[in-house]
């Protein structure tokens, strides 16, 4: 017997449901019929002028996703004037009404499965930075960050703000230093221990990313400065007072840099532009392009993307 997720997911593949306006039709189809008697007619889930499926909408969808916990915002139409609805709507049917005629359907089970590739598809939208030219860049990069925290949260144990914050880092630092000059790892969890002296290694002194500076984080400037290194504490904005006052309780006030990884672009955004407004956009662009060549070659989630948008 065929397992209901082997099912959905045959389906899913053959029709190539994975964008907004097929996810929302099949949930909200799926809540639809779930009391109904089988089979199924198609003809049953028309509008009056046979042009759109009855009863799909935005406010319906967002209440559908809510009852499994995503409150982001899928289709505001709700599916309802996606092209193709129709025909998705005629072949949902024919494979519900087929697989009642084996084996009576699940719909909780049914339910749970597209509101699970809801999620999914939302883990892989990428980021986008909106360079609006009427905020600083700073501003503009809290937005990107705040992107980062929703998603985090929304996915217990990912480090989605430490991998960006610091690929990142990595970016800038491939377009004002030489190629090859220092390495670039992975960082799927980017705020854990590691046994390399930082993030990054640069002749004398040795960055550190973190969104959450800590004792261990400290620990390793103490062996770096031993060593003879400089270390340099990028983390958010916000972090910052928390990494210089565990510098200073650790008695390393004044030998440890901390910067905020607002400022730590801003800089390089305005020196490289020539502090013309004109030429912000381009080089911020710059950034990113590079930011998603490290991303393709050091990480495996697509969702890590971040798509720039000029205004």
């Amino acid at each position: 017997m065929i397992s209901p997720e082997d099912r959905l997911k045959a389906f899913q593949s053959e029709n190539n449901i994975t964008t907004k306006g097929s996810l929302s039709l099949v949930v909200q189809f799926t809540r639809m019929v779930r009391d109904r008697d089988f089979p199924l007619d198609p003809d049953d889930f028309q509008t009056s002028g046979k042009g759109q499926v009855a009863g799909l909408g935005g406010a319906n969808l967002k209440k559908i996703l809510k009852d499994h916990g995503i409150s982001q915002l899928l289709s505001s139409e709700g599916g309802r004037t996606s092209r193709g609805s129709m025909g998705l709507m005629i072949k949902y049917v024919d494979f519900l009404n087929a697989w009642n005629a084996e084996e009576s359907v699940d719909f909780t089970v049914v339910e749970d499965f597209w509101a699970e590739q809801v999620r999914e598809y939302f883990r892989n939208q990428p980021f986008v930075l909106t360079a609006d030219t009427s905020k600083t860049i700073g501003a503009n990069l809290d937005e990107l960050f705040e992107q980062a925290k929703k998603r985090q949260k929304q996915n217990p144990g990912t480090q989605y703000l430490g991998t960006v914050l610091q690929h990142l880092v990595a970016a800038k630092l491939c377009l004002i230093l030489p190629e090859n000059s220092f390495e670039i790892h992975g960082a799927s969890v980017a705020d854990g221990p590691t046994d390399r002296n930082g993030d990054f290694v640069i002749s004398s002194t040795v960055i550190h990313c973190t969104t959450m500076p800590g004792a261990l984080l400290i620990e390793k400037c103490k062996a770096n400065l031993r060593a003879g290194f400089h270390p340099v504490i990028i983390t958010i904005f916000e972090r910052v007072h928390t990494a210089l006052n565990l510098a200073e309780d650790a008695g390393l006030a004044g030998r440890v840099d901390v910067w905020d990884i607002q400022q730590f672009l801003s800089a390089n955004v305005y020196e490289h532009s020539l502090f013309d407004e004109a030429n912000r956009n381009s080089t911020l662009s710059d950034i990113i392009a590079q930011y998603n060549r490290i991303v393709l070659d050091a990480e495996t989630d697509p969702s890590l993307r971040i798509e720039f948008e000029a205004r």
